[in-house]
Parts: C-alpha cells; sequence; structure tokens
C-alpha cells in the first residue's frame, strides 16, 4: 500500500510538473490583432522602425491526471487573452464535451477546474470551444477557439483473463514441452503510455508437471512420460501481472484443468497365473452353455483397454470354446461339445488375452498379451425330469367316452440314479377337470364329455416330479384339439318371411333360403333342402335345391287370393350328409301381397283386402257385432247345458236292469313303460332297412331305394299310410303280410243313445221307423 501511494504522488508530481511546462511555452499567439504600436527607441544602422505584434489568446492542449483523488477540485489550465485588461469588463465562456458539468471555467479569470473525477479508460480526451466577450456590448473581442484536454493514464485495471477457467487435455506419455493450452489476459490500461498495460504470466500452481509462456501465456508439459494411471486429473493455476511484472504491478489469476488421456501403454495381465473353474454343468447341456468367466486387467481405457480372448492349447480345447463379453471385458468359457461326466470330468485348457488396438509407439513396452492356465471340473448334479418332447399336440373326437385314454406323455430322469418320476396335471390350466393322468405313466384320459362346438382346444400342463425329490419338476404344455363329429343338425340361416303376389306366375322364384350348421366335417358342408312328406306335392310352392347349400321357393300355380289365404306356412327339411345324418325342420312364412305390373309388393294386410272389396267402415262393426253376439250365446247355452240336473240311473233296488260300475281308473299314457314304444315306428334307421323275402327267390336283383327321411314330427297314423304305401309298391316286399287298422270310428248316430238305461227317461215308446 505504501508502494502504490509512493508511486501516485510521483505521477501527480511528473504531472504538474509537464503541465506547467505545457502551459508556460505553448501560450498561442493569434495572427489577428486590432492595431500596431509604434516603438520608439533605437533603431538600427538602417533607421529601420521596429513594429510588435498585439498577442491575441493564450492557451495550448492541457493536460489532466486521471482518477484524481484530491481533496480540491484539479486545475486544468487557464484561458486569457491580451485584450483582459485585468479591469473584469471581459467574460470567459466555456462549450463542448463536459463543459459545465465535468468542467467548470471561472468567467471572470479564464481559470479551468475538474469538477469530478475522470476515468481514462471510459473517456480519454474532451474536446471543447472558447471565446471572451465584452460585457458591455456583447462583443466577442476573440473568435471562438477549439482545445483539447487529454486524460494521462495511470495503473489503475489489472490484467483479467478472457475466462475464469480453462479446460484442457493431452494425451498421457507425451513428451518435454508438448503444448496443452493458451490463455490469454488483457489489460485495460493505456498500452501505448508507460507499462500499465504490459502483462507477463507465471505459474503459480502447477509445477514441476507443467510450465507458461510469459509472454505468449502457452501452458506446456514440464515432465515426460506422466502416466493417466498414476494421475489424471491437474489443476494449474496462471497469474497474469502488468507493469512488465514489476513490483508494484496489477495481476490476475485463472484456473486452467487439465486431463491427461488414455493411450494403450499398459498390456492385459491375468490376476493369477493358473484358474480353476469348478462346473457344476447336466452332461446334456447344449453347445453355446456358458460355464464361467475368466477376466484380464488392463488399467487402460476404452478401446485401449479391449481385451480379445482364445484358447491356444490343452486337452479341452475340441471341448470349450471361449468368446469375449464386450461390456465388460470378460474371458466367457461356453460349452463345445456335450460333456460325459463318467467319461471325463477334468479338463485343462490355456487361455491367451491380447490386446486389440496396439499403439506403435509403445511396442517396446512388451508383448500387449497374456496367458494363463484353466482347470474346469466337472460334476455331475441332481437335474429335473426332461420330457421327450417339447411340447404334445394330441387328437380326440368329441364323442369319446369318460375315462378313454387319449394320449401320454413321457419323462425321464437324465441323472445316473434314474430316479421314478410321477406325473400330474396342472389345474390352474385345467380348472373344470375334464382330463386326468395316471400319474405312473403318463396317459392322459378323459373325466367329463367334450364338446368341440363349446371349446375346440383345450391347453393343459403336466408336470413331472422325482419322487425322492419333490423339488426337481418340470412341466410341459399339451394341446388337445378336439375333432368334430355330426352332432348338430343344420337350420335356416335366419328367419325367412317372404311374400307372393296376387298375380304371380307359376315357376317364379319367391325366396332363396340357406342353411349353417355348427359342426365342421372335413369336406366342407354340403346341405340338401326338400319338403316335409305331408307336402312333398304342395299345390302351391315347390322347393328346388341349388346344388350349392342354398334352395329356392317356387311358385306352382297361377294367382293367389289374399281372401281366401292370406298367409301361408311352408315347412322344409334340412339335412347334411355327414355321418350320421343329422336333419331339422324350418317353417318359412308366406304372406300374400298385392303387387304392381312388376312384382313390387303394394299391401298385405287384410284391412286393405276388405276395403278393396267395398266395405264401408260401417258393415265391418256391424260384422264384429254379429260375431260377438255368437261367442255371447254359444256361452250362454254351455252354462246352462251344464247345470241341468241328471236323473238317478236306479230308482229301486228291485229295479233289474244291468248296473254301471265306475272303475275310475285311466292308462298309463304316454309314461306306461308297459306299453309299446312307438317310436319305434319314427326311428329312421329302423326305415332305411330293406330285406329280401327268404321263402322266394327273386329273379331281379332289385337296388334298394332310398326313401325319404321323416322325422319325429310327423303324425303316426300319416307315417302307418306312408309305411303301407312304400310295402304295397315293392316289388320285394312279402305279398303275404296284410295290415289292419282300427283307429277310424264313424260318425254319430242321429238317435243318439240306443241303450236301455236311459229307457226311464222317456215318457213313452219311442218310434224307431227312422232308422230304417
Amino acid at each position: 500500500m505504501n508502494s502504490w501511494t509512493t508511486a501516485q504522488q510521483v505521477i501527480l508530481l511528473w504531472s504538474c510538473m509537464l503541465h506547467a511546462v505545457h502551459m508556460m511555452p505553448s501560450q498561442k499567439r493569434t495572427n489577428k490583432h486590432s492595431q500596431s504600436e509604434r516603438i520608439t527607441g533605437l533603431s538600427g544602422n538602417d533607421g529601420e522602425t521596429l513594429h510588435r505584434t498585439k498577442r491575441g489568446w493564450m492557451w495550448n492542449q492541457f493536460f489532466l491526471l486521471e482518477e484524481y483523488t484530491g481533496p480540491d477540485t484539479q486545475y486544468v489550465g487557464k484561458l486569457h487573452t491580451d485584450q483582459d485588461k485585468g479591469d473584469g469588463n471581459l467574460k470567459y465562456i466555456l462549450t463542448g464535451d463536459g463543459a459545465g458539468s465535468l468542467f467548470i471555467i471561472d468567467e471572470n479569470t479564464g481559470d479551468i477546474h475538474a469538477a469530478k473525477k475522470l476515468d481514462r479508460e471510459e473517456k480519454s480526451l474532451y474536446v471543447l470551444r472558447a471565446k471572451a466577450i465584452d460585457r458591455k456590448t456583447g462583443r466577442q473581442v476573440e473568435p471562438e477557439s477549439e482545445f483539447i484536454i487529454k486524460i494521462h493514464d495511470i495503473n489503475d485495471n489489472e490484467p483479467k483473463f478472457t475466462k475464469d477457467m480453462y479446460t484442457a487435455s493431452i494425451p498421457e506419455m507425451s513428451g518435454v514441452g508438448t503444448s496443452v493450452i493458451q490463455v490469454t489476459a488483457t489489460d485495460a490500461d493505456d498500452a501505448n503510455y508507460g507499462n500499465s498495460a504490459k502483462v507477463v504470466y507465471s505459474i503459480l500452481q502447477g509445477q514441476p508437471y507443467f510450465s507458461v509462456d510469459p509472454e505468449t501465456g502457452i501452458i506446456k508439459t514440464a515432465l515426460p512420460d506422466m502416466s493417466r494411471e498414476n494421475r489424471e486429473q491437474y489443476q494449474v493455476v496462471i497469474q497474469a501481472k502488468d507493469m512488465g511484472g514489476q513490483m508494484g504491478g496489477l495481476s490476475g489469476t485463472t484456473t486452467v484443468n487439465i486431463t491427461l488421456t488414455d493411450v494403450n501403454d499398459n498390456p492385459p495381465r491375468f490376476p493369477q497365473s493358473m484358474e480353476h473353474l469348478r462346473v457344476l454343468s447336466p452332461e446334456s447341456a447344449p453347445p453355446g452353455t456358458p460355464l464361467g468367466r475368466i477376466k484380464a486387467n488392463d488399467p487402460d481405457l476404452g478401446e485401449n483397454a479391449e481385451i480379445e480372448y482364445s484358447i491356444s492349447n490343452g486337452d479341452g480345447s475340441d471341448m470349450f470354446d471361449i468368446i469375449t463379453d464386450k461390456d465388460t471385458q470378460e474371458g466367457i468359457i461356453t460349452v463345445k461339445k456335450q460333456l460325459d461326466f463318467e467319461n471325463k470330468m477334468l479338463y485343462t485348457l490355456r487361455v491367451e488375452a491380447t490386446n486389440t488396438h496396439l499403439d506403435p509407439r509403445f511396442l517396446q513396452l512388451g508383448p500387449f498379451k497374456d496367458t494363463a492356465l484353466v482347470k474346469i471340473s466337472v460334476e455331475d448334479i441332481d437335474e429335473p425330469p426332461v420330457f421327450n418332447r417339447p411340447s404334445y399336440l394330441i387328437e380326440v373326437d368329441e364323442d369319446a367316452k369318460e375315462g378313454s385314454i387319449i394320449g401320454q406323455v413321457v419323462a425321464q430322469d437324465p441323472d445316473v440314479t434314474k430316479n421314478t418320476i410321477k406325473y400330474s396335471v396342472d389345474r390352474h390350466t385345467d380348472l373344470d377337470r375334464i382330463f386326468n393322468i395316471y400319474s405312473g405313466n403318463g396317459s392322459l384320459f378323459i373325466s367329463k364329455p367334450l364338446d368341440r362346438e363349446e371349446t375346440p382346444w383345450h391347453n393343459i400342463t403336466v408336470i413331472a416330479t422325482e419322487i425322492n425329490n419333490p423339488k426337481q419338476s418340470s412341466q410341459i404344455p399339451v394341446f388337445i384339439r378336439i375333432l368334430d363329429i355330426n352332432d348338430h343338425a343344420p337350420e335356416f340361416a335366419k328367419y325367412y318371411e317372404t311374400f307372393v303376389c296376387e298375380n304371380a306366375k307359376a315357376g317364379q322364384l319367391i325366396q332363396t333360403v340357406s342353411a349353417v350348421d355348427k359342426d365342421e366335417p372335413p369336406r366342407g358342408h354340403k346341405f340338401f333342402f326338400e319338403l316335409v312328406p305331408e307336402f312333398a306335392v304342395h299345390p302351391n310352392f315347390s322347393i328346388v335345391d341349388n346344388k350349392d347349400n342354398t334352395a329356392g321357393i317356387m311358385t306352382r300355380r297361377n294367382g293367389y287370393s289374399r281372401s281366401k289365404t292370406s298367409t301361408y306356412l311352408l315347412p322344409v327339411i334340412i339335412f347334411d350328409n355327414d355321418y350320421p345324418i343329422q336333419s331339422s325342420t324350418g317353417t318359412l312364412t308366406i304372406r300374400v301381397c298385392a303387387c304392381d305390373s312388376r312384382g313390387n309388393m303394394q299391401s298385405c294386410n287384410a284391412e286393405a283386402l276388405l276395403l278393396s272389396a267395398g266395405l264401408s267402415t260401417g258393415a265391418l262393426v256391424a260384422i264384429f257385432l254379429c260375431i260377438i253376439i255368437l261367442l255371447v250365446l254359444v256361452v250362454l247355452f254351455a252354462a246352462l247345458k251344464r247345470q241341468r240336473k241328471k236323473e238317478p240311473l236306479i230308482i229301486s233296488k228291485d229295479d233289474v236292469r244291468d248296473n254301471i260300475v265306475t272303475y275310475n281308473d285311466e292308462g298309463g299314457g304316454e309314461e306306461d313303460t308297459q306299453a309299446f314304444d312307438i317310436g319305434t315306428l319314427r326311428n329312421p334307421e329302423a326305415r332305411e332297412e330293406s330285406k329280401m323275402r327268404r321263402d322266394v327267390i327273386p329273379e331281379t336283383i332289385f337296388q334298394i331305394r332310398r326313401t325319404t327321411p321323416l322325422w319325429e314330427n310327423i303324425d303316426v297314423q300319416d307315417f302307418i299310410h306312408r309305411r303301407l304305401k312304400e310295402n304295397d309298391s315293392d316289388p320285394a316286399a312279402p305279398p303275404y303280410d296284410s295290415l289292419a287298422t282300427y283307429a277310424y270310428e264313424g260318425n254319430d248316430s242321429i238317435a243318439n243313445s240306443l241303450s236301455s238305461l236311459e229307457s226311464l227317461t222317456t215318457d213313452g215308446n219311442q218310434d224307431y221307423d227312422y232308422l230304417n
């Protein structure tokens, strides 16, 4: 602090002396003057008269010291003209940069002072203009003139680096004098005035590893063969000092972080010359199974530490292989061929580790590879059972009976002991318990009925477990496919309701029907359509099988009348061609409608039909009232008939007429198991059989004719009539069979009952002549 104060005093003293020197000899003399004065006195030999010119403005360039900190304002200089007689008639005026604020002039004396502290780095010179004015006349006694105030620099700014912190890197093992980075510091002081801005660099921290050029700021290495493995990071502190580095100069510092980058200067090394791997490996381990890892250490980084492993020799070189793990740089020993525990339990390998990226500059450091001896011991362990297949596929018909065996799974213990295995089904995969398995031999069987239409596939899991060690178990997926059988009858694809025009012609197509079947026969669906037997020859409609699983409903006559029949129900039989044949009957609803000439439907309701016949609304109401009255009369008649009291059949005990005994006993009806099972008559299979006569040798062997299938919804009487008709028309039927039908009763007698039981109710003898 004392040295700085002394320097300031010296500079101020020097500046003041320089200011005085500049002020005294540098007064200007203007070329302009108002008059010339003649000087009387001595004259020369030639007798010439001497003249002197009147002086004008007196000033020159002013100098001022920056950062003045004195108690009084800093004196800059004085403006003066030879027109000033000292009587106060003249007034000095100052204009220009900082006039009135930074620079103040005494208008009477012309003295100029600096009102504030000035900074050269902010502004180094000021241009001002001055003039002198006569106070009385306001006339300028001197023309306006320009002058300059220049600020002298002092060392008040320290050097500053362009960055507060620098980052650099250099490869390890670099030679002495290798350039690392250049740092730069700037000084805001005047570089053309003194040494205030002359910067010199020096190193404060980082020796003896690095050095810095004092003039350029270039940092260089100072020690040879610096190793990254020993030390990777360095922090260097650089100082920049002005005044050429002399005492009293200002300084600034910066930090440089230097990192040594890696080079491949270290070979890989195994931690020990012999490695022993104890491998618990099953003998059935497939090729490529990893057995263990081995690692060689390399202190380098990145690609300089990449290692390639190989097996150079050994008795297990043909049984094992080694690959490199690129992430961990480890050698993974794998199985090359299947191991045999009983044949050989110990193998010896020589493994070599080599760097893949070599640096020619460091090859003299030695071979960049290393070898180690690896011993591998194979031990037999208790392994879980192994199935003979990765998965099983079993196919079974959906009509398979409960308890049927559908397939078998087989597993074995790969160990030498060959432990006994038991089988079970994972119930999480068979929640309905449809399948089961024999624990001893692995045979799968069915526990519940199957339905392909409900579940076509079953995926279950079978578990094989060692009996002696239940922890050792394996599981296998079993895919069971349910094969389809023909157990569903075809049916209409949708509900059909169509119409026929009243003016329709015979042979017109009014509807095309199709069928669907839940079954899936292997050769695809094939449906046949025909009318039920009682409608085989329908007077109104016919059906034509299109041979493509569809059929067309055709008209058989010309014209239909809504007044007679407004709706027709046409039953159609649909049956498939799979075994056993399944069929169903679907009913087609056909309405009779009024159509235009093009066959477009116009109206089908009954009200429109009545209105078209010319009946008014009143007539329709009258018809309905009559119907209601008739219904009421019928109900009354039935009620009166029920209230009629019946006379007793026997009046006295002496009556010798027949008595009526009531047992109040009915037959068993349909539930009577002793009655004849009429379902046999409806069996389509029984109807298909056709037997030849045994007592007559046929002259011609007739082809057995396939009759039209009959179904359960056909009346028994109609079935018997048709069966009789078929046998009568069949030439192979026995001629002596006969059929008697007693299912028909005659009409009621007009004479009512002829029993004598009711003779007492009559008043006299009845006349039976009308019976003749």
